[in-house]
Order: C-alpha cells, then sequence, then structure tokens
C-alpha cells in the first residue's frame, strides 16, 4: 500500500472525519488492523492433535483389523481417542478464554470524527482520523501532531528512558507513552506501515512449546514405526504358515503383538497426568495453553514479573488526608478547586477526583502547570490565593527535605 496512491484527508481537529469519509476508508480497508499474532484455529488446534505419528500408527492397524472384520479387536482405538480428545480440548478451552481476554483488555482510543468525541477500539482507527491524547494514554499509530505540546516515553521502542518533547508538526510513533500534556494528532499509518509493526513484524509468531517428555516419545514411536513394519510383516507371514490359520486370524495375532510395542499406555498415562495438573491449577486461576506448558512450568526455577499491570493495576487511591499547621477543611476544599481545574489525567489527579472533595469556596484560576516528568510536580495559582504546588517531594521542597 503506497500512500501516493491514497486520497489523504485533511479533517480540522475540530470536527475530524465525517461518517462518509470513515465509511470510505472502511471499504478500501485502511483501518488500524491487529498485526498481533492470533492464537491457533481450531483447524490447526485440530489438525495439530489428530494428524501425529502416533494415530497414524494405531490407525493403520485399526483398519487391518476392520479390513478383516474383527471388530471387537479394535477396542485399542480407545487408548488413541482419548489421548486425543484430552490434549485437544485442553488446547480449545484455552484459545477461547485467551480470545474473550484479548478482547476484553483491548484498548480504547479517543478520536473526534463529526464534531464529537468518540471512544473507539484501536483496530477501528482508519487513516486520517483526528485522535486525542492526554497524560498516560499510548499511541496506538504513527500520527502527527497537529495542536498542543506533549512530552512523550519511548523508551518501550528506543530503549532510551529520557522523555521526548513534541510539538505541532512532530511525529508521535506508535507504542510511545504520553507522559505529559495533551493535544490532537492526525493519524499518518495505519496496520503493518505503523513504525512498531514493522520492526516487530520479524519477531512475531506463534512458537511451539519444546517439551523433554514431548520430545523424548516422539522419538520412541519415530524409532517403532521404522522398526514395527518389518517386524509386524515377518509376524504376518509367520502366522500364515502355522495350520488352521486364516488371514484374519493371522491379522489379528499380529496385530495384537505390535500393539504390545507401542507404548500407548505410557502415552495416555502421560495425557492424564498432565490434564490433572491442569485441573489443579485452574483451581488457583492459572490458565493453560498447552498440556505440555506443565513441564515447562516445573522446570522454572526463577520467575520475573513486570509489577504494574500483572501483580497491581497502576491506579493510586486516597485512603486519608493528614493536615499540618492547616484545617483539613480547607486542604479538602484546595484539593476539591485543583481536582476541577486540573488539566491532568494521570493516577494521582484521578485518585482526588475519586475521593470526591467538597467543594466549599470556588477559586478562580489564572495558570495552569501540567504535571512534567522532567520537573515532577504540577501547579495552579488562583486569584487571590496563590500558587498550589503538588509533586514528589525532593523535586518541589528540594534542600528542604
Amino acid at each position: 500500500m503506497e500512500n501516493k496512491t491514497i486520497n489523504r484527508y485533511n479533517p480540522s481537529i475540530e470536527n475530524g472525519l465525517n461518517s462518509t469519509q470513515v465509511e470510505e476508508r472502511i471499504k478500501d480497508n485502511l483501518v488500524n488492523y491487529d498485526t498481533s499474532v492470533p492464537t491457533k484455529s481450531i483447524k490447526q488446534i485440530l489438525a495439530g492433535n489428530f494428524f501425529t505419528l502416533f494415530n497414524f500408527l494405531n490407525l493403520f492397524l485399526a483398519l487391518a483389523i476392520f479390513a478383516v472384520g474383527s471388530y471387537k479387536n479394535m477396542l485399542f482405538m480407545f487408548v488413541v481417542i482419548l489421548n486425543t480428545a484430552i490434549s485437544t480440548y485442553q488446547e480449545i478451552h484455552s484459545k477461547k478464554i485467551i480470545d474473550k481476554l484479548s478482547v476484553m483488555a483491548s484498548s480504547k482510543a479517543n478520536v473526534i470524527r463529526n464534531g464529537k468525541n468518540e471512544n473507539i477500539s484501536i483496530n477501528n482507527i482508519v487513516l486520517d482520523d483526528i485522535l486525542v491524547f492526554n497524560t498516560g494514554n499510548q499511541v496506538a499509530t504513527d500520527s502527527i501532531i497537529q495542536d498542543g505540546e506533549v512530552e512523550v516515553d519511548e523508551s518501550f521502542i528506543t530503549g532510551e528512558s529520557d522523555t521526548i518533547f513534541k510539538k505541532p508538526g512532530d511525529m508521535l510513533l506508535s507504542g510511545s507513552f504520553i507522559v505529559s500534556g495533551k493535544c490532537t494528532a492526525k493519524v499518518e499509518h495505519i496496520g503493518e506501515q505503523n513504525y512498531t509493526a514493522q520492526i516487530s513484524s520479524g519477531a512475531k509468531y506463534v512458537k511451539k512449546v519444546k517439551s523433554e517428555i514431548m520430545i523424548s516419545l516422539n522419538k520412541i514411536i519415530k524409532f517403532l514405526s521404522f522398526a514395527i513394519v518389518p517386524i509386524g510383516l515377518l509376524l504376518f507371514f509367520n502366522q500364515l504358515k502355522l495350520s488352521n490359520n486364516d488371514i484374519q486370524i493371522a491379522v489379528v495375532k499380529s496385530v495384537a503383538a505390535v500393539i504390545g510395542m507401542i507404548p500407548e499406555g505410557l502415552v495416555l498415562l502421560t495425557s492424564t497426568v498432565l490434564a490433572v495438573s491442569v485441573i489443579r491449577l485452574a483451581k488457583s486461576k492459572v490458565l493453560v495453553q498447552e498440556l505440555y506448558c506443565i513441564e515447562t512450568l516445573a522446570r522454572v526455577d526463577t520467575l520475573c514479573l513486570d509489577k504494574t499491570g500483572t501483580l497491581t493495576e497502576g491506579s493510586m487511591e486516597v485512603k486519608d488526608i493528614v493536615p499540618i499547621n492547616t484545617d483539613k477543611n480547607n486542604i479538602i476544599n484546595i484539593l476539591a478547586n485543583i481536582g476541577k481545574y486540573s488539566t491532568d489525567t494521570n493516577s494521582t489527579i484521578s485518585a482526588i477526583r475519586d475521593y470526591k472533595c467538597t467543594l466549599t469556596n470556588e477559586f478562580t484560576p489564572i495558570n495552569i502547570i501540567p504535571f512534567s516528568s522532567k520537573t515532577k510536580w504540577s501547579g495552579i495559582y488562583f486569584e487571590k490565593q496563590g500558587s498550589y504546588i503538588m509533586g514528589a517531594p525532593e523535586f518541589v521542597l528540594k534542600e528542604r527535605v
């Protein structure tokens, strides 16, 4: 997809794209579609569990029994079917849960369309959309700032922790975070054209779990498959030479001898033990994608976690207000004014607003300074009230700490 062949729009930041333009973009497939690697489809799961060497070997022997009409001797297929059903059910069940979690956890974007603010999925953003970014937002698509100034954290992309100041005309790269400020930007790239999609396209793939148990079982079955064919033929012809033996008896006895060489009980026992382990982990609300992941977990001795968003929610809550040399009601009124007039949307301001401080005396704001990761504070100057600064003590009080 080349930009020069696309009809580009230049919507105003007040109105954004209209419904007709959005529909045209969708029709032309100029939508910010999901470029992440999806989970395996049900078709792939069925194929991966049914089309195995173990199943083919047993199926061939079952067909031989079926061909001579000795149906009661096909009960060994119950082990094969049960083993396949356990692993197939577990993978399909995990896939459905993961897909549901992906939908629930999908990010939203604040977009201006038809002169109104809309909160939509990032996968519904179209080329030339006007997006509104506030502090704490992640940039979903490469966008060019139209109005406003922000500080951006691009450490996810570049590895550098220093924030970067962005002004109108600068590019916001997908994958970066708005640290402070507010801006409106026009979508420049979508889907695979996004910067992060380009640099990660070669690194994303569905990786098959490496299991020592599975590798060992496959080696045994592979070795046996080479040995069983000549051994089975020798047994079959040997049975035919015996007196009072016909083809049916020869096939049944040969298959019975060959079945004894295949470790079907070991395969079923392994699947059963792993299935029981999955059930026990499920009681602790642990989701297992594949049966053999249990073995991988058993080999783990060190587990590293990104705390925020994994163990914690990254949110804050005001538990109590402890005044120092002032009245508590006065502090509550000041916080109520700060919460009302602050342009920040970070977790600190959100916690103050959620505390629902009572506004008894409304102030008149003269100058509002948003929070900056560089200064580590924000401030508001109120008429006849003075300035109120909120931030990290070591940055606000400095040598007085």
